[in-house]
């Protein structure tokens, strides 16, 4: 006899295509029903994840939850997942994920007594190859998915030992042939697909039932059915299961189990990009909140009122959510979610930071201190505005350290269309949990000038063409190069493609359409020339959108910058942001979830962190270092990275997506890329990392006038 395992289920979507309060109804309902359920049929077993599902439950129904607790207890009521939500598995930062699992385990320990073993992720759209060792660190050794299914990534088995890294611990793994909910009451057909995906020498399979969104679980007919059919199926037993008897059967059967490496892709590869706003603002939220973590944290009022951010920060890690697959209606309240935990966070960082200088002494120059909470070492160009009392800055004021040597610097033009603001440029070096402490000079010896020496290190000059240089680092217009001390490399171009396909570009792996319009671009002008960095700037425009280049070098640093501002008025439109690499060997290391996955040179669509390096055929290394894009594709000669999609939103095929005049299309309006290329024999993806890190996570400044003389007159 073979062993159906029933899984009875709901998977519930708490926020998609109705906002996080219709969410709560479903959440109350569907629990009521299972409690119900179970109450009328002592050999019925449901299964529950989710921590903040059962915190809602908690909060709203005491009675309710206090049932759930009892039927816990009795074995009934079992606990799968354990984590804050059913995540985005590819998008979230590792140490924001790990937040993602620490804040589940706290609350299935602190309500239930334990921590579910198995990992629960049934809809989330492919996962990182990351994933298997951090649930092994929170001591779950066995995970449930589903996405991608075998059409979209063909497997031997249904059931194998994920391997996500090189070398890295397994997971035993389970992944849903057919379904994960089923409302239909007769279940014959889905038990014969679980059936034929289990593994040859394996008489077990494990069958989902239940209704899902707003369905409230398993029905009394579904019941009823399986108990009429526990043995009339044809040499199949049914029971009324759970993932971890499913796992604990496989593990005594001894059967041969194939191991599956790396990363779980492909599905819906659109949601690696659409609805920018949401994964810009999850990112600034993570950084920003680790960074107050590193100042704050062990404070007990602070670590509670980070924690709070971080709930908000790991709900809007839900994989519709953050996949941008949700109403626009419903994501007003995701960013206020997020906004939230960037306030907190903000609010928890800076007092922290002045409560740090209040240990300085008094000094009567005024003082810029900065402050280092990013967790690695902080070095590069920093931006700051002193704040000067409506003064300009004069010629002969200067910037020293701590030690009285003089500091670089160059005055660039503030945000702000006025001569009342100055806006400082120089360079730090500062250790994790440092501080670099600067005085300003207003009296004493004469300085030469804003920075010491005026001799332009960076120029522009005007010939045949355009030209930024610094000594061994070229930028060159119209003849489109990057000169780098070791080598060259062709400025970027943008392409315009269609994009006909939903909000999750269902049935696709990577976007083929031709090339339907480039960028075209008026002449370059000179934006700024200073001992540290130079820049210029470009207008342009694709398709219907005008953009905005700012191609800035920088002293003493082999490292070309571009800051790209995009205003996007496109429809069923794909941006993608090309790097020709010349000739590319070995694999491709890009940065994912926790650290970087080795890819082939293969064109597909997938997920992207902050930078990709790859070597090429004269030996050189390339690094493309991007930390608000999120997507790419690449072969052996081209880099494309998705900076745009203009879907319509929560467009979900096989609707045509035409004739509702109240659709809304993605990514409209004004958004801002930065990129940074290097190109070096002695480049490592590490350093990239670190320097990634550093735009994530840059110094936190602070004015300093404490002990400056009193002020007579105004």
């Amino acid at each position: 006899m073979k062993t159906v395992h029933l899984i009875a289920n709901a998977h519930l979507d708490p926020i998609w295509l109705w906002p996080w309060q219709a969410g709560l109804d479903e959440v109350l309902a569907t629990c009521r029903s299972a409690c119900e359920r179970l109450e009328a049929h002592p050999e019925f077993i449901y299964n529950r994840g989710e921590a903040w599902l059962y915190q809602q439950v908690e909060k709203i129904d005491p009675a309710l939850f206090a049932r759930i607790q009892q039927h816990v207890a009795s074995g009934r009521w079992n606990l799968v997942g354990g984590w804050w939500i059913q995540p985005d598995c590819n998008a979230p930062s590792g140490f924001a994920m790990d937040q993602q699992i620490r804040l589940g385990r706290e609350y299935f320990e602190t309500r239930f007594g334990r921590f579910p073993r198995t990992a629960y992720n049934v809809d989330s759209f492919g996962h990182a190859a990351f994933l298997p060792g951090l649930m092994r660190r929170h001591g779950q050794d066995r995970y449930v998915m589903m996405r991608p299914m075998q059409h979209e990534k063909a497997m031997e088995s249904s059931i194998f030992h994920w391997q996500g890294e090189p070398g890295g611990p397994t997971v035993l793994t389970y992944r849903i042939p057919a379904a994960y909910c089923m409302r239909a009451p007769e279940l014959t057909s889905h038990i014969e697909i679980c059936l034929a995906a289990a593994p040859a020498g394996l008489d077990h399979a494990m069958c989902f039932m239940g209704a899902g969104d707003h369905g409230g679980g398993p029905t009394e007919a579904q019941i009823r059915w399986c108990l009429e059919h526990a043995e009339s199926l044809s040499g199949v037993r049914l029971a009324f299961s759970t993932p971890d008897h499913f796992f604990d059967a496989v593990e005594k059967s001894g059967a041969a189990l194939p191991t599956v490496s790396g990363e779980l892709q492909m599905h819906a590869v659109g949601c690696f990009s659409v609805h920018r706003p949401v994964k810009l603002g999850l990112r600034r939220a993570e950084h920003l909140l680790a960074m107050a973590e590193n100042l704050a944290g062990k404070e007990a009022a602070a670590r509670s009122t980070l924690d709070s951010a971080w709930e908000r920060v790991a709900f809007s890690q839900f994989h519709d959510t953050l996949g941008g697959t949700c109403l626009p209606s419903a994501y007003e309240q995701i960013h206020a979610h997020l906004g939230h935990a960037f306030s907190i966070a903000d609010e928890t960082l800076h007092i922290a930071v002045r409560r740090a200088m209040i240990a300085l002494p008094d000094d009567p120059r005024q003082r810029l201190v900065f402050t280092n909470a990013s967790g690695e070492l902080f070095s590069g160009p920093v931006e700051f505005e002193p704040w000067l009392e409506w003064r300009k800055w004069e010629e002969t004021w200067r910037l020293v350290d701590e030690l009285g040597q003089e500091v670089p610097f160059q005055l660039i033009a503030s945000e702000a269309p006025t001569n009342n603001l100055t806006r400082l440029l120089f360079r730090l070096e500062i250790p994790a949990a440092g501080r670099c402490v600067l005085h300003i000079e207003t009296q004493g010896r004469s300085a030469s000038g804003p920075g010491g020496s005026k001799a332009s290190e960076c120029m522009l000059q005007n010939g045949s063409g355009t030209e930024l240089h610094l000594p061994d680092l070229e930028l060159h217009f119209p003849d489109p190069e990057m000169r780098f001390p070791q080598g060259g490399l062709p400025l970027p171009f943008l392409a315009l493609l269609d994009d006909p396909t939903d909000t999750w570009s269902h049935g696709v792996k990577r976007y083929t359409q031709p090339v339907i319009s480039g960028a075209r671009w008026e002449a370059p002008k000179l934006l700024e020339s200073g001992p540290l960095r130079a820049a210029f700037t470009q207008l342009g425009r694709i398709g219907d959108s005008p953009l905005r280049a700012e191609w800035r070098i920088y002293a003493g640093d082999d490292m070309v910058e571009l800051l790209l501002h995009v205003a996007w008025r496109e429809r069923h439109k794909l941006l993608k942001f090309c790097v020709s690499c010349h000739e590319a060997v070995g694999l491709r290391h890009d940065g994912t979830m926790g650290g970087e996955t080795l890819r082939p040179h293969a064109g597909n669509e997938l997920p992207l962190r902050d930078r990709t390096w790859l070597k090429r055929s004269d030996g050189l290394a390339l690094g493309v270092i991007c930390p608000e894009v999120y997507a790419l594709d690449g072969d052996t000669s081209t880099l494309r990275f998705t900076l745009l999609r203009s879907a319509l939103m929560a467009h979900h095929a096989p609707n045509p997506g035409t004739g509702n005049a109240r659709v809304q299309v993605s990514d409209q309006g004004e958004h801002t890329f930065r990129f940074r290329f290097r190109l070096a024999a002695g480049l490592t993806p590490q350093d990239l990392d670190r320097e990634a890190l550093g735009l994530h996570r840059p110094p936190v400044g602070a004015d300093l006038t404490r002990g400056m003389p009193v002020r007579l007159t105004i």
